[in-house]
C-alpha cells in the first residue's frame, strides 16, 4: 500500500490558491481514476482509494488547514500501518519558480508550515516529498508571502500548473512501480528561478 498526501488548505476560499498545489495535484490522480472523495472526520482528512497496477494507493487531503497537516498525516499513517517509504507528500515550495518541481527522499521544510508539521508530528526530516514551485517571474519583490501564497495563478502561471497536474499522474504511477532513487533520477532535472 502507498499513500499520497496533498498539502493544502480546504474551503472554496482556497481552492485556487498557490498554497494549495497539493491538494491539485491528488485532485487531479482522483479525476483521472474516477475515484471520489471520503471525508474521514477522525483522521481530519479526505481520502480517495484507488489502484495502480493493483497496489492500493490511498490520496490524502489534510483538513487541518496547512499548519497543521502533521495531524491528519500522522493519524492516516498510523490508521493503516504503514512504512514512510511508502508514503509521499506533495506541496507548494516558493523557492522553485513555477513550472518547476523537485523530488526528495529528506530534508528540512524549507519555510513550508505544512511540511514543518509533518516534520514535527512524524519526528523525522525523512519524508518522501514533491516540491511544486509556486514563485512567478511577475512576483511583485514586495508582496507579503502570505498575500502571495494565498493568491490565485495567473493565466500564464496556471497553465504551467495545469502541465504539472498531468505529469502528476505519471509521478504517482511510478512511485507504486520504481524504487524513489529510481523516481528521483527518472524525473528530476535542473529548474529554478
Amino acid at each position: 500500500m502507498k499513500i499520497i498526501i496533498g498539502l493544502g488548505n480546504p474551503g472554496l476560499k482556497y481552492r485556487a490558491t498557490r498554497h494549495n498545489v497539493g491538494f491539485m495535484m491528488v485532485d487531479m490522480m482522483a479525476t483521472y481514476y474516477q475515484k471520489k472523495w471520503t471525508l474521514s472526520k477522525p483522521m481530519k482528512c479526505e481520502t480517495c482509494e484507488l489502484a495502480i497496477d493493483g497496489e492500493k494507493v490511498i490520496l490524502v487531503k489534510p483538513l487541518t488547514y496547512m499548519n497543521l497537516s502533521g495531524q491528519a498525516a500522522i493519524a492516516i499513517i498510523n490508521f493503516y500501518k504503514v512504512p514512510l517509504k511508502d508514503v509521499l507528500v506533495i506541496y507548494d515550495d516558493l523557492d522553485l519558480e513555477v513550472g518547476c518541481y523537485k523530488i526528495k527522499p529528506t530534508g528540512s521544510s524549507g519555510g513550508q508550515k505544512g511540511m514543518k508539521s509533518l516534520i514535527d508530528c512524524l519526528g523525522t526530516q525523512d519524508i518522501q516529498r514533491i516540491r511544486i514551485g509556486i514563485t512567478s517571474v511577475e512576483k511583485p519583490d514586495k508582496e507579503e508571502t502570505i498575500d502571495y501564497v494565498l493568491g490565485k495563478f495567473s493565466k500564464l502561471d496556471k497553465a504551467k500548473i495545469d502541465a504539472l497536474k498531468i505529469a502528476s499522474l505519471l509521478w504517482a504511477e511510478d512511485f507504486v512501480r520504481l524504487s524513489f532513487d529510481e523516481l528521483m533520477n527518472k524525473y528530476n532535472r535542473k529548474c529554478g528561478l
